[in-house]
């Protein structure tokens, strides 16, 4: 039996339920994903609160998890989705990873790379936004509404 190609809507739903488990963990609810070949190859979600590692963003957890699955720092033929834009550092460890794509779901105009205005992401790196924007503002916004209570 052939498995069809999978949708970029596909993947982005699978990182919108990386964030999820971050909501439940009481983290800031931020999700990724890696696929290489129409396939998951790796997951992650803001774990930095239980870690206590400011590093453990969900792009940072799948990018270690994408390299050790296939024995290499490089991810030139894969995707991130991510649910949110990536900060400065993600921005920066994704330069390194030589990713192809990037998709994002909703922009951050205040934490996010592209405020500095200038290339943090590798030149051959595409990057997309907008992909279920709405979802996943959604569970930030009541994340930060439970917060406040």
């Amino acid at each position: 039996m052939e498995i069809g190609v999978k949708s970029d809507q596909y993947f982005m739903i699978q990182a919108m339920k990386e964030a999820q488990k971050a909501f439940e963990a009481d983290e800031v609810p931020v999700g990724a994903i890696i696929t290489c070949n129409n396939q998951i190859i790796a997951r992650g979600y803001n774990y930095i609160q239980h870690l206590n590692d400011v590093t453990a963003h969900a792009e940072m957890q799948a990018f270690t998890s994408a390299a050790n699955h296939i024995g290499g720092k490089y991810l030139r033929e894969c995707t991130l989705y991510v649910t949110l834009e990536p900060c400065v550092m993600c921005a920066g460890a994704s330069y390194w990873t030589q990713i192809s794509r990037i998709v994002v779901a909703a922009r951050d105009y205040k934490n996010g790379y592209s405020v500095m205005n200038k290339q943090v992401l590798h030149p051959k790196t595409v990057i997309e936004f907008g992909l279920l924007e709405d979802e996943s503002k959604k569970i930030l916004k009541d994340f930060f509404k439970r917060k406040r209570k």
